[in-house]
């Protein structure tokens, strides 16, 4: 499992995360949203509806490994927080989870929907994904339809997230989800898999 972080160190990262993103036109407006690993029974999680590029301590919340809110208790987290709780519960080496809603992401997401993945091969950058070492490594991301029932769709994701070596996955229309076993290691996967759907988005992949 990955490390315990502190309250502020984990609300640092997230801001971090917010503004570097959200400058790469990957979470516009109020979408998106970020969270990190505190320890086996809490979340740092984004609250709903913050602008990412502007984003305060007071805007990251604590909750339980549920995802009921914690500290503040009154504080609404994103409502996506089950998919998150989800990916920790799952996969004790994750300690960060990253969700954009970039035009890459989301436009892909949409042309696969009904093959239900996106198969990505052949680029340099795939070693830039954590245990990859070839060009020649095809990486997988699911597509799954969208819902607005955060319960319902984390269920239809669940058996997926059980491979270790999936590094994202997909919601149709919506963006894409990745993880790392900490911010930096987050981010840098969000960055790769984002030049790899953008290389296959403008090269019309079929």
């Amino acid at each position: 499992m990955a490390p315990s972080l502190d309250r502020r160190a984990a609300a640092t990262a997230i801001l971090s995360l917010g503004r570097r993103l959200h400058a790469r036109g990957w979470c516009e407006a109020t979408s998106g949203n970020f969270s990190q690993r505190l320890d086996a029974g809490r979340i740092a999680i984004t609250v709903s509806g913050r602008d990412k590029a502007a984003l305060q301590e007071a805007d990251v919340m604590v909750v339980d490994a549920a995802g009921r809110p914690v500290d503040p208790p009154d504080a609404r987290p994103s409502a996506e927080a089950p998919l998150h709780c989800q990916l920790y519960r799952i996969r004790p080496d994750v300690g960060t989870v990253v969700h954009v809603h970039s035009p890459s992401a989301t436009m892909m997401s949409r042309r696969f929907e009904s093959k239900g993945e996106v198969l990505l091969e052949g680029y340099e950058m795939l070693k830039a994904l954590s245990g990859v070492e070839t060009h020649l490594h095809g990486e997988v991301l699911p597509v799954f339809a969208n819902d607005q029932d955060a319960e319902a769709l984390a269920h239809r994701v669940e058996t997926r997230l059980r491979d270790e070596s999936l590094h994202g996955y997909l919601l149709a229309g919506h963006g894409l989800y990745t993880w790392g076993r900490n911010a930096a290691e987050a981010l840098r996967h969000v960055e790769a898999l984002e030049f790899l759907l953008g290389c296959e988005w403008r090269a019309g992949a079929r």
